[in-house]
């Protein structure tokens, strides 16, 4: 009987323990097939414009301006934004000030704008590029995805580094103009340190290849170029607005 009893205990022990141990893989950071961790990317949200507005050097009225973001693009399609951080109120907790990401040469550049100029809801996809590794990760939430390997920019093109995030995207098959972006294209708010082979005057863009074999090596002019079934899954999952995080 005290044999019985003692494995009966062990054995709610055991589950007890099991049980445990589901609850803290559930609440934790899930890890890729490669043993990777959901990137950190800080960001208060993305979204768009509600008005064309002054970007700022500090969140006040007099501060010097640093850029201007226009409500739409040349093609009047929206301006879509990445917000960075944000100022309250100290007493009713309201957004006062967001600091952007702001896309153009020298990459990296930031600013505030009125909370009032922008619409913005929560992130909650995103991308990461390791460029020494040539592979691209897409998470949601702490849910690995997809990912793939990747062609990167050559020496004198190299894909920069730092946050950045997506400013539209299209499918290129319908402009023989643009056949060797394969069968997805994804712009961003990245710029080629040198040139790049992107419209737009240097913007990178994420896209797919009719040269597959490439993939894994430093060959274009900046761009981030993806295996076309890849391309085709981002397709319709990654939103605009998606932060992409690009590191050495």
């Amino acid at each position: 009987m005290a044999n019985r009893r003692t494995a009966s205990r062990r054995g709610v022990a055991l589950a007890t323990s099991l049980l445990a141990l589901a609850a803290f893989l559930a609440l934790s950071p899930r890890a890729g097939a490669d043993g990777t961790r959901a990137p950190q990317v800080r960001v208060v949200g993305s979204g768009t414009l509600t008005r064309a507005t002054p970007v700022l050097a500090k969140p006040r009225a007099n501060a010097a301006r640093v850029g201007l973001l226009r409500q739409f693009r040349p093609d009047f399609r929206p301006q879509y934004v990445l917000a960075l951080s944000v100022v309250r109120a100290k007493k009713s907790g309201q957004p006062l000030w967001y600091r952007l990401s702001v896309p153009g040469r020298p990459n990296g550049r930031t600013g505030w704008v009125p909370a009032s100029a922008v619409d913005l809801w929560p992130v909650k996809k995103r991308i990461l590029i390791d460029v020494g590794a040539r592979r691209f990760e897409f998470w949601s939430g702490n849910r690995l995805l997809r990912s793939g390997r990747v062609a990167v920019g050559k020496p004198g093109t190299e894909t920069p580094t730092g946050l950045f995030y997506v400013t539209w995207k299209f499918d290129p098959r319908i402009d023989p103009n643009w056949s060797g972006l394969g069968n997805y294209a994804f712009e961003t708010s990245a710029y080629s340190p040198n040139l790049s082979d992107w419209p737009g005057g240097g913007i990178v863009g994420l896209h797919g290849t009719p040269q597959p074999h490439l993939l894994g090596q430093a060959v274009s002019h900046g761009c981030v170029r993806l295996h076309n079934r890849d391309v085709e899954f981002l397709k319709h999952r990654v939103p605009l607005g998606t932060p992409i995080k690009i590191v050495p």
